[in-house]
């Protein structure tokens, strides 16, 4: 049965991908005007982080092994497609990752996110959906809304709404600023703060009464994130960037435990430091 629903994950995943390469050629191909005005350019990105863990919101889906997260992207003007993995190198349970087998290698998430963009002057406007493939946990999708406004801090304002396994919204509020350091090389600072609430019956907090999950939904400040990281350009399309991440809970019910158990249903959040290297391609 879970074979079926992977295989069944999959070719949705190739569906939807086909669909967006053969959207992206079609609109390459039929847009070059009466006057033969430049013909525009598909523009992307593929790139691969080595991660000494895995931190989704706050969340911890691997403990002691490295994980691989290759992505793709391709964008034409303003609509954007994109596929991202999760290689975890040793699989090992925690607190919020409970796999199928341990002390193995697996791929075990394959994300696909469609998107478009709409920009006016310095603010950039963005809707779009992703499904999320995972194997370790219920397959879920998510509609979201961004708004980017193009200052010294860039602050980035977006809203997930999940629409299928774990009903609830999260609220994210991310900053980022890079300083020159020597000629092309920048040192790259970031930063994230999120709120999350719970909607669905699976958000039920823990309670030592009953001894189960049966309280009140998840409703808390929920994740911080602090990140540095220094680009090195190789050549005018691929770069390097060392980076170093501090991920802590914002507020007392997002690391909250009663007789051990996390008040959570997703699991509790422990301040952690995350370390790596990204590469990436630019074409």
């Amino acid at each position: 049965m879970t074979e079926g629903l992977e295989m069944k994950g999959l070719k949705n995943i190739v569906t939807l991908t086909v669909f967006a390469v053969i959207l992206s050629v079609g609109l390459v191909t039929g847009s070059v005007s009466a006057e033969q005005k430049e013909e525009p350019k598909v523009t992307g990105s593929a790139s691969a982080a080595f991660l000494s863990q895995y931190i989704f919101r706050g969340y911890e889906l691997s403990s002691h092994s490295m994980v691989i997260q290759p992505a793709i992207n391709l964008s034409y003007y303003g609509f954007s497609a994109g596929l991202w993995g999760n290689l975890d190198t040793k699989q090992n349970p925690t607190q919020s990752f409970f796999p199928g087998t341990t002390g193995n290698s697996s791929w075990n998430e394959t994300d696909l996110t469609l998107s478009y963009t709409y920009t006016i002057d310095k603010l950039s406007l963005t809707g779009g959906y992703i499904w999320y493939g995972t194997q370790y946990t219920k397959q879920t999708q998510e509609l979201f809304v961004s708004a980017a406004y193009d200052i010294i801090s860039k602050p980035v304002l977006t809203i997930y709404q999940d629409i299928a396994s774990y009903p609830g919204t999260y609220f994210q509020l991310a900053l980022s600023h890079s300083v020159p350091v020597y000629k092309e090389i920048t040192f790259d600072m970031g930063a994230s703060f999120s709120y999350e609430w719970g909607q669905g019956s699976y958000w039920k907090t823990y309670q030592s009464s009953t001894g189960a999950y049966t309280g009140s939904k998840y409703s808390a400040f929920h994740a911080g994130m602090l990140q540095g990281g220094v680009t090195i350009p190789v050549t005018k399309t691929f770069s390097v960037q060392p980076v170093l991440q501090w991920w802590f809970p914002l507020s007392g019910d997002a690391s909250k435990t009663i007789n051990g158990v996390s008040y959570n249903p997703n699991g509790k959040l422990d301040d952690t430091v995350v370390f790596g290297l990204n590469m990436t391609f630019n074409f």
